[in-house]
């Protein structure tokens, strides 16, 4: 195919999905390597902003996806108006928001952190899409592991999650730090013999997670 020819296939195929596509999965379909798929992206991007269409093409992390422009979006709500989706109350928000910035997480860690059981929201997420299961953490209990998706980047007009704003004090370790408090959390939950309190058992894991870090790792 020829360069006209693999934009209309690629338009064809985005348009037709109605989600996000991989590009490795486009690349394959049109049998082009990467580089030439994120430059056909590229230019259609450009032309439909350029032009001023009533679509445009979005990058999700390492997919694409068209969708309405922006400045169409009250038309196409008074449109649908039957068909709006219900907004997130301040709880879900709050849920949603401790999982894109410490994911992969746990709900007992979002719990922590909000100081309220969070599972009936952490469930309305997950039908939202707006969050999905990503394994399960390596202590006792097995606990599920939440990280955000796509439709999480596309709700917030984001490309991928490093575009999220800055955390106040957060450093490139905290990441790390928060697994290993996760971790930490869960262990003492699945080995607790006397009954502590939430405030004792955070604290506890505080000192378990420091302490098992300065522990050099074992010789082969």
């Amino acid at each position: 195919m020829d360069l006209k020819e693999i934009e209309s296939a690629m338009e064809g195929i985005l348009f037709a999905a109605g989600e996000p596509v991989g590009v490795e999965r486009i690349c394959l379909a049109l049998e082009i390597d990467r580089a030439t798929a994120d430059a056909v992206a590229q230019k259609l991007m450009d032309a439909y902003s350029y032009e001023r269409r009533g679509i445009r093409l979005i990058k999700l992390d390492s997919s694409y996806q068209l969708c309405s422009a922006p400045e169409y979006a009250e038309l196409i709500r008074k449109t649908f108006e039957s068909r709006r989706p219900a907004k997130l109350s301040p709880p879900a928000l709050e849920v949603l928001s401790v999982i894109a910035y410490y994911q992969p997480t746990t709900r007992a860690y979002v719990d922590q952190i909000r100081g309220v059981d969070s599972s009936y929201t952490v469930s309305l997420l997950l039908d939202r899409e707006l969050i999905e299961e990503c394994g399960r953490l390596a202590v006792p209990g097995r606990p599920i592991l939440y990280r955000t998706t796509t439709t999480f980047l596309r709700s917030f007009g984001l490309s991928s999650l490093e575009e999220l704003p800055e955390l106040p004090s957060a450093g490139p370790e905290d990441g790390q730090i928060t697994l290993e408090m996760q971790a930490a959390l869960e262990k003492l939950r699945g080995e607790q013999t006397e009954d502590l309190t939430d405030e004792e058992l955070l604290e506890a894991a505080r000192e378990l997670s420091a302490t098992e870090a300065d522990i050099p790792a074992a010789e082969e």
